[in-house]
């Protein structure tokens, strides 16, 4: 008996006409999603940390190579649940973009930057793999929700602060064409920035744990973790995109506008989207007209960048 392998387009297929069937059509180009889980990324420390990979494609483009958007997962800086968003990134992922969620160095282990050194690893990673996962190898973002939008934002001030890098993947570039800010928990140094933290700035609260210290005694630490300390008219920054609910009661919106302004006040290139009545993430922050801001501020950089190659 011969086996014949079929190419798709020769392939006949079910033709009987079935009494009763409906028929759905389609065009192949409906966009699906493949979950590659539990990518180890790299070794720090005696800790392997992974990636949660989601992977674009389609019937009649398997092949097409896309943008990578690396997302750092929000957890208050203590262990990460890695997984249970997924579903809401696989929004973005079918909108074709390579989504790697980040597992980082959580505060019971090591402190900042440790989660800034593991997201700009993981871009590293995914540049070395672009090949494995159907990447561009060019366009690439960075992004983070809560404690993941601060070490978004952290790690696009790397290049100039070089105390927050520790490449594992040394001659990779970590660098990204934008920064997608999800609530991050970018400042450490209002006492109400965390509304419903009791132990504000002890060294028990989310914020303490992540710095190792009592940040009522040590101000100076508070403001080494905040990223308005390190914008400057002369930091080089990809642009900014930032997504914050009005009534957040985890982390306060004003981080997000004051980060805006000053972003602003020193010629960068910033936007800031407020979800009217939204807590502190959920669904609001994945709808078709979140997802479509989103979509449109990374394609509309890409785009740009293909026009300054050409010229």
């Amino acid at each position: 008996m011969e086996v014949k392998v079929w190419e798709y387009e020769e392939y006949p297929g079910l033709t009987e006409e079935v009494e009763g069937a409906i028929h759905i059509p389609t065009t192949g180009d409906e966009p699906g999603v493949y979950h590659w889980h539990d990518i180890p990324y790299a070794e720090v420390d005696g800790h392997t940390l992974v990636l949660q990979i989601l992977e674009p494609y389609t019937r009649n483009e398997p092949e097409k190579l896309h943008p990578c958007f690396v997302f750092v997962q929000g957890s208050a800086w203590g262990v990460q649940d890695v997984y249970k968003s997924c579903p809401h990134y696989a929004r973005l992922a079918a909108r074709g973009y390579v989504v790697a969620v980040v597992q980082y160095r959580h505060s019971g282990i090591a402190h900042f930057p440790a989660p800034i050194q593991d997201a700009r690893n993981a871009v590293r990673f995914m540049r070395l793999h672009a090949a494995d996962y159907h990447l561009d190898g060019e366009n690439f973002f960075l992004g983070g929700c809560s404690s993941g939008g601060h070490t978004a934002v952290f790690a696009a001030l790397a290049d100039q602060e070089p105390w927050l890098d520790a490449s594992v993947y040394p001659g990779v570039s970590a660098d990204v064409m934008g920064i997608l800010d999800y609530y991050g928990a970018v400042s450490m140094t209002e006492m109400d920035d965390f509304p419903d933290t009791l132990e504000h700035h002890l060294e028990t609260s989310p914020e303490g744990m992540e710095v190792g210290a009592n940040l009522r005694e040590h101000p100076e630490l508070a403001a080494r973790a905040t990223a308005v300390t390190y914008i400057r008219p002369e930091t080089k920054l990809p642009p900014v995109w930032i997504m914050h609910g009005t009534k957040d009661r985890k982390v306060s919106p004003y981080q997000s506008v004051r980060l805006y302004k000053k972003l602003k006040e020193c010629g960068k290139e910033a936007t800031l989207y407020l979800v009217d009545g939204a807590d502190h993430g959920g669904s609001e922050f994945w709808t078709p007209e979140a997802v479509d801001a989103a979509d449109r501020f990374m394609k509309e950089i890409i785009q740009r960048h293909k026009n300054q190659k050409s010229l």
